[in-house]
């Protein structure tokens, strides 16, 4: 038995990483904002769906493989864009994307990593996608853009819904804004962490300084104890359609924004050479009244159909959620939070670990279902009137 085999789900490695990081960390990576009513609404909106089993079906030979954009996937399953992992674990972005790797799905990297894109590309290997903010000031935004080209990415993800700072009311109360500042408070959290203070503060210290923003151009690649959002240069409320026309040019590879739940963007963003489309509230961290993913999800794949590929963000905690955003319309579906709990755990093998959860708890709904593959999950498996209606768009 290892140090990992006692966690059974995603909510057993929650518990554990609250114990492990300290409070500013841990509520950064697991809260909303505001009053978080999109948080849990979340996840609500995933349990207020139901499925139907499906009796004597010879599942023997069933599979979870699938394509995404062409290329073989172990699972509908990909790794969001989480720019704590590198607070969670020392190069925790790349304990992420190895772990990714090694199961055969894709790993997004944060704008605001503190791993250097090259240093992930060079040692994780994999499929690697890059997300992007886009700032005020364009061309530092494109300085990205051209290292990730030069790194190898297949993918680049424009994030669209995040024009203002969000309101996370307890990154103040924890000591926990960007710039990090020490005082008694977060001082004294940290100290009652003392594992989490010598493996990841410590390593950071002693190789080279506090962790920085490694993927911002050289200028600002400053630690987190400087706010680079001071900059002006740095605002995103002023980003438009007329800024993915030009991504579009610049990216020879997938072109996906994220953060759509109206069917309106997402077909905008078809007509702007898309190739995916990423129903997310921004994992109920952004707007505290956004519309839960899920719910917002059928009308977005009935209007794009087979035109780009949709995909599903926000509140994913079990195998049997990926398997409602299947039957819903989506390709596959990101997830932040979750392996971010096990990386604080333990690393590769911690975000291994709850991959390799929410594996088995998709390859047990399948059967269930009797689902033979996942192309075969469709509304079918849902129970209700959405079940029956979301059929008919799907197929109209």
């Amino acid at each position: 038995m290892n140090g990992l085999d006692g966690y059974y789900n995603i909510f057993d490695l929650r518990a554990a990483a609250k114990k492990r990081l300290p409070r500013g960390v841990f509520e950064f990576v697991d809260r909303g904002t505001e009053d978080e009513v999109a948080l849990g609404n979340n996840r609500a909106a995933f349990e207020r769906l139901k499925l139907k089993h499906r009796a004597l079906v010879d599942m023997s030979d069933r599979t979870m493989a699938t394509t995404l954009f062409g290329k073989p996937a172990s699972m509908p399953l990909a790794i969001a864009p989480t720019g704590v992992a590198g607070m969670c674990w020392y190069h925790g972005e790349l304990e992420l994307a190895k772990a990714a790797a090694a199961a055969n799905i894709p790993f997004t990297l944060a704008t605001g990593a503190m791993t250097p894109m090259e240093e992930v590309a060079e040692k994780a290997k994999g499929r690697l996608w890059m997300q992007l903010y886009v700032w005020h000031e364009r061309k530092l935004s494109y300085e990205i853009v051209e290292r990730a080209k030069n790194a190898g990415f297949e993918a680049l993800i424009v994030t669209v819904d995040t024009g203002a700072n969000p309101n996370r009311e307890y990154n103040p109360r924890n000591g926990f804004n960007m710039p990090f500042r020490l005082g008694a408070r977060n001082s004294f959290d940290m100290m009652r962490k003392p594992r989490w203070l010598t493996t990841v503060m410590a390593r950071y210290v002693m190789n080279g300084g506090l962790p920085r923003y490694e993927n911002y151009p050289a200028h600002l690649r400053h630690s987190v104890r400087e706010d680079p959002s001071a900059h002006a240069v740095m605002r995103r409320d002023s980003l438009s359609w007329e800024d993915i026309k030009i991504f579009r040019k610049m990216w020879p590879g997938i072109l996906m924004i994220k953060g759509v739940n109206r069917p309106d963007d997402a077909v905008r963003a078809v007509g702007h050479g898309c190739d995916g489309i990423i129903v997310s509230n921004h994992g109920g961290r952004n707007m505290d009244s956004a519309v839960a993913s899920i719910d917002a999800l059928p009308e977005i794949a009935e209007a794009v159909g087979e035109k780009a590929t949709v995909l599903l963000d926000s509140g994913v905690r079990r195998g049997s959620d990926i398997a409602k955003a299947l039957a819903l319309g989506a390709k596959a579906v990101l997830i932040g939070r979750a392996t971010l709990y096990g990386t604080a755990v333990g690393g590769e093998a911690g975000a291994g670990k709850a991959i390799s959860v929410l594996r088995k708890e998709l390859d047990n709904t399948m059967v269930y279902c009797g689902t033979k593959t996942v192309d075969e999950i469709t509304p079918d498996i849902l129970f209700g009137p959405r079940a029956s209606n979301t059929a008919a768009a799907l197929v109209s």
